[in-house]
């Protein structure tokens, strides 16, 4: 049977949940509750496991903070015995505008502190990712209050639609594989 590992990347704490820096935990819930998972709190995290068309899929949310995300991941993924091309994280990203998404089998951290901490404990720069776009829409100097801010209220609007389609995106991903994934849905 094959097993995936998926991980959405935010930050713990009510004062995180809407910012844009935690789209990888709203993305990873919604696809939990679609799969009829529920979360349990176990070592280094927040954990479902679902099963899509004889598929295992081990669901992840790290509790230790986005910049040390790479500890839960190695963890999860040596315990549960997951190939590193059956992971995908899932994460926020400022270089892609609002709402669009980005999947790639390998590529460089782009500056995301998350993924740059799983580099490193990976050591290596090979394993899916899932970008969503937040924008840039903030001024010099400004990432970090950006990312670590709410939506507004027209990207509350569009995550109605952004939300389900980027559960669908995951779902593909485990179902249909990473090139069918990314023909069907990057820069959508």
């Amino acid at each position: 049977m094959k097993k995936f590992l998926i991980v959405g990347l935010g930050n713990i704490g009510e004062k995180y949940t809407n910012t844009r820096h935690n789209i990888g935990f709203k993305i990873v819930d919604a696809f939990v509750k679609e799969h009829k998972g529920n979360f349990e709190t176990e070592k280094l995290g927040d954990i479902a496991t679902v099963k899509i068309k004889g598929k295992t899929v081990t669901v992840l949310k790290p509790n230790t903070y986005m910049n040390l995300s790479g500890k839960a991941l190695v963890y999860w993924m040596k315990k549960e015995n997951i190939l590193i091309e059956n992971i995908l994280v899932i994460t926020d990203d400022l270089n892609i505008e609002f709402g669009k998404v980005r999947i790639k089998g390998k590529g460089s951290s782009g500056g995301h502190n998350g993924l740059k901490d799983i580099q490193d404990k990976l050591n290596s720069g090979a394993y899916p990712r899932f970008r969503f776009g937040v924008g840039s829409e903030y001024r010099k100097g400004g990432q970090v209050d950006f990312v670590l801010g709410e939506w507004s209220n027209e990207e509350e609007s569009a995550m109605i639609e952004r939300i389900p389609f980027s559960v669908n995106a995951v779902t593909s991903f485990v179902t249909a594989g990473l090139a069918n994934t990314m023909n069907e849905f990057n820069g959508k």
